[in-house]
Parts: structure tokens; C-alpha cells; sequence
């Protein structure tokens, strides 16, 4: 059924270059209904002269991935998820020769997928800030079709002529599996700077102590910021942000009412409140929160809300406008981004933050749908599908 059984293939046709035996046909897993995936295998399509194909070696399970499989929010069944993912070029079409980045591009090299752009002049590698990627196609959420090759969640995938792909043969597996994931975080932080009010020296709050708030603390310690303090009501990741860096930790189920909790986040930062703070939760309550911990001339960064989690209540008197909180909202990111990500991940590792941690569970593709049953529990961090 896999490439270990399936009929070796050679090459017969000069539109490409290969790198030996690729299967006839393979796996992709397919999600059929509600809570439901199914292995399927079909015959691997040829590439077209700027095309890539790549053999999958890893791939993490996103939130966007769980409330997909929960939901189908994007109506999208049948539809093979998986973008957080990565693998090694075995077929390569003849006009290929760069990636994205303007990196060679060959046959054996580790490679992750951005987005498919298609016709969109304001998106563009170097031009930085015109809009984020947000509304570009994407690997992993692409209605099924007849090359079916369309999500990280397989044996292969096809990425066809017209997407973003990157050469990240520097970097391990765990780290190429964690790269969409932080560049979300690398977004939010270039936003958070745009405000003038993040510096070296800033005390910053980050509330939620997920992979994405655990990604922030790592960020911001890169960056040298030494004032973290993490808010999360479960002690295991708190425990663990301090590991990302987090100088401070503050269990919100320790204390009773806000003014309690925002007291304690004061004390942490020596009787301060923050200079800034990131709200990673997706929680309308946690977003009412958060404007409570932060000084008077401070800012906010929300990056929660990935998608619709309901309304917030704030008082925007007491919470924006005597306050003068400058606020910016963060989703995705741009391409520029994506490639500082591969930067930061080098820099988390030199100075020693213990990045491949938040991979606390791996599955293979035959036990997709406990991996994705442990995610849903929470009973880890970032759970990863890994092949064989």
C-alpha cells in the first residue's frame, strides 16, 4: 500500500528530474465526515514542468486542522488537511531552480510550503507590509480534486507551479515542522513593534500558554527581552514557559476576580504593570482581561482569535481611552515573515530554549485520528503526524 510496497517507478519524460524510485501510487489521509479520516491511496499524478514533489516526512496538527475535524467550518469535506508540514524533493520540474527566497532549489532539498498566490501583485516576498497572507490559498485546506496530493497529511504532495516554497535543508525535522507555527509569532511581534512601545527593556504579558503563547516567550527572549510574565490557568504550562523564557508565571485559577489576578500580574513585574502585553487565548473572557494588566500608554497585541470565538465585553472608557492603549490585531503573516522565522529558530536554539519540547506527541499517518483525538483532549502541545 505504501512506497514500501508499491511498484518502483523510473522517470519517463524529460519535464523533471528524479530522484530514483518514487511509488505509483500512495497515501494521502482523507477526512470523509465529521471526526473521520480515512487512508486512502491513489496513483501519484505526473508534475508538470513547474511543478515539485515532495515526500512527506512530518507534519503538526494545527488548531485551524481541529476545527476542521470538529466542525467543518470551511465546508470543505472531502478535504486532505495538514500545513504545518515538510519534506524532501524527489521530483523536480525543469524550471525550477529557486525558491521563493531566491535559494536553490534541487532535487533532496527539505522544503516547507507558504501559500499558493495566484494573481496577487500586493503580495509579494520583499514588499513587506502590504497585507498579510490571509487570503491566499493554502496547502492542507484545499477542496479535494483529482490530483487529491493537496494536503501535508500523506505520503506526497504535489506543489504546484505558482506556490511560495522554501529550502530549509539547515534545519531539523522538528524545527521544519514547527516553522508555521512561529512564524504566526514572528508576525505578531513585527505588528506589536509597529506601535513604537515594545523595546529591549519592555515588561510584557503574555496571556495564554499554549504552543502559540509559548512560541511568543521564545520570541521575546530572542529579541532580549528579559521581563516576561506568563498567565495560564494550567501549572504544567506555565512551568514550561519558563523554560521559553518567562521570568515570571501567574495562575490565573489562584485568584479570585480580576483586580486579584491583575494584582498578582503587577507584583510579578515588581509592582509595574506590563509595557505590553500579547493575548494568545481565543477567549472573548481572556481578552476582557487583558487590558487590566497593562500601564497607562501601553499596548496590546490579540493574535487569539484565529477564528470566530464571540464577543468580548470591554469598557472602552476605562479599558482603550483613559488609558490610551495603542492596540494591534495579528493573524497570520506575510512571507517576509516566514522567512525570519528559519532565522529565529537557529537563535532559540543557540541560546538554548528547548524549542523541540512543544512536539510532545508523534503519530504516524495510520494513527491520524488519535492524533487528532489528543489534540482535541489537550492533553499536549503541538502533536505532530511524523511518516515512517
Amino acid at each position: 500500500m505504501t512506497g514500501q510496497t508499491a511498484q518502483k517507478q523510473k522517470s519517463t519524460t524529460s519535464s523533471f528530474s528524479s530522484a530514483g524510485s518514487v511509488p505509483k501510487t500512495a497515501r494521502v489521509a482523507m477526512m470523509t465526515e465529521l471526526g473521520k479520516i480515512e487512508l486512502k491511496e491513489y496513483p501519484i499524478p505526473e508534475i508538470g514542468d513547474g511543478d515539485i514533489l515532495v515526500k512527506v516526512e512530518g507534519c503538526g496538527i494545527c488548531g485551524t486542522d481541529a476545527h476542521e475535524y470538529k466542525k467543518d467550518p470551511f465546508s470543505l469535506i472531502p478535504v486532505v488537511l495538514g500545513h504545518e508540514g515538510t519534506g524532501e524533493i524527489v521530483k523536480i520540474g525543469k524550471n525550477v531552480k529557486k525558491d521563493s527566497a531566491g535559494k536553490d532549489l534541487k532535487l533532496g532539498d527539505k522544503v516547507v510550503t507558504c501559500m499558493i498566490f495566484k494573481d496577487n501583485p500586493d503580495i509579494t516576498m520583499f514588499d513587506l507590509n502590504k497585507q498579510n497572507v490571509g487570503g491566499a490559498d493554502v496547502y492542507g485546506l484545499l477542496p479535494d480534486d483529482e490530483k487529491h496530493f493537496n494536503g501535508w497529511f500523506s505520503d506526497y504532495i504535489l506543489i504546484r507551479e505558482g506556490s511560495t516554497v522554501f529550502n530549509v535543508s539547515d534545519l531539523d525535522l522538528d524545527s521544519r515542522i514547527l516553522i508555521e507555527p512561529c512564524a504566526v509569532l514572528i508576525h505578531a511581534v513585527e505588528r506589536a513593534k509597529t506601535t513604537g512601545i515594545l523595546r529591549f527593556n519592555s515588561r510584557v504579558a503574555v496571556q495564554g500558554c499554549g504552543p502559540i503563547g509559548l512560541i511568543c516567550i521564545a520570541v521575546l527572549r530572542t529579541m532580549g527581552i528579559e521581563h516576561i510574565v506568563a498567565v495560564d490557568g494550567e501549572q504544567k504550562r506555565l512551568d514550561f514557559a519558563k523554560q521559553m523564557g518567562a521570568t515570571e508565571t501567574v495562575n490565573f485559577k489562584e485568584y479570585k476576580g480580576i483586580e486579584a489576578l491583575t494584582k498578582a500580574v503587577e507584583e510579578s513585574f515588581g509592582g509595574h504593570l506590563a509595557d505590553f502585553a500579547f493575548q494568545c487565548t481565543g477567549s472573548p473572557v481572556g481578552h476582557s482581561n487583558i487590558y487590566k494588566f497593562i500601564r497607562n500608554g501601553g499596548g496590546l497585541c490579540e493574535l487569539g482569535f484565529f477564528i470566530n470565538g464571540g464577543d468580548a465585553t470591554i469598557n472602552p472608557h476605562f479599558d482603550i481611552c483613559s488609558k490610551e492603549i495603542t492596540t494591534v490585531g495579528s493573524w497570520v503573516y506575510t512571507l517576509r515573515d516566514y522567512a525570519t522565522t528559519f532565522d529565529f529558530l537557529k537563535r532559540a536554539k543557540a541560546i538554548g530554549l528547548p524549542m523541540e519540547k512543544l512536539i510532545t506527541h508523534k503519530f504516524p499517518l495510520e494513527q491520524i485520528n488519535e492524533g487528532f483525538v489528543t489534540n482535541l483532549k489537550m492533553e499536549g502541545l503541538k502533536i505532530a503526524i511524523v511518516n515512517k
